[in-house]
């Protein structure tokens, strides 16, 4: 996978890139990155991107000429048809899906915004996907285009180093995710559950589900709304009421 980056701050994304699962993604090869500053693709001999809205109103608005002459320019470098992300609080909710989607793509451009919003223009001709991370406004669109990266990268195959870890994370089967225990095996008086310790995967598989849907039960219940249950989660369900 290929990842492009447009925004106007791209030092905000060195330190993300640059760590953790994300150097071991583009050490191994999975991705590669590029972050592309497009105000230096704008025609303004002051190198201004933004513009008063017409119509009045607060705040300044992106042009539309820097970002299309960008992202035109680095759909040529790669020679694909991308899928165009742009971060934006009215876009649709991203999800654990919406993050398996994306990772099955081989190149993904997010556009960072800035100041007022875009010119509606660019969300007309450009993009593909509108994504937002919550109900809630940032600064601009760099923070939220790092959760997805995260999430959409740390799913490519032999990122993560454990194949049962992306299928097994919260969401991925419409559950949050069971709880965990490691050692020591009592700590405070407070003990890993015995069946953990019994070596009955059917039993421990069992239980790791059982609590997956308790959990989702009194934590999401949302999550459950238009899930086919089991006559076994039925019962646990009865049970918890």
């Amino acid at each position: 996978m290929h990842i492009d980056i447009l925004t106007l701050f791209p030092e905000m994304f060195h330190g993300v890139m640059e760590q953790s699962i994300m150097k071991r993604a583009t050490d191994k090869g999975a991705v590669s990155y590029q972050t592309v500053n497009f105000r230096e693709y704008t025609e303004n001999k002051h190198q201004k991107v933004d513009d008063y809205p017409y119509g009045g109103g607060a705040g300044l608005v992106l042009t539309p000429q820097p970002i299309f002459d960008a992202v035109e320019a680095t759909k040529k470098k790669q020679d694909t048809q991308p899928r165009v992300i742009l971060m934006c609080p009215q876009g649709e909710p991203y999800s654990q899906q919406k993050a398996e989607e994306l990772s099955e793509e081989d190149h993904l451009i997010f556009l960072c915004g800035h100041y007022e919003g875009y010119d509606e223009r660019v969300r007309q001709e450009l993009v593909t996907d509108e994504i937002s991370i919550g109900d809630y406004v940032l600064t601009g669109g760099e923070l939220g285009a790092m959760v997805v990266i995260d999430s959409v990268v740390r799913l490519l195959p032999d990122v993560l180093g454990n194949e049962r870890s992306a299928p097994e994370d919260s969401f991925s089967n419409g559950l949050l995710e069971h709880p965990h225990y490691t050692r020591p095996r009592e700590f405070r008086g407070h003990e890993v559950p015995e069946v953990l310790l019994s070596g009955n995967h059917a039993k421990i598989e069992e239980w790791r589900h059982y609590e997956s849907l308790k959990r989702t039960y009194f934590r999401r219940p949302d999550l459950l709304e238009d899930r086919e249950l089991t006559d076994k989660e039925k019962a646990w369900i009865d049970q918890w009421k």
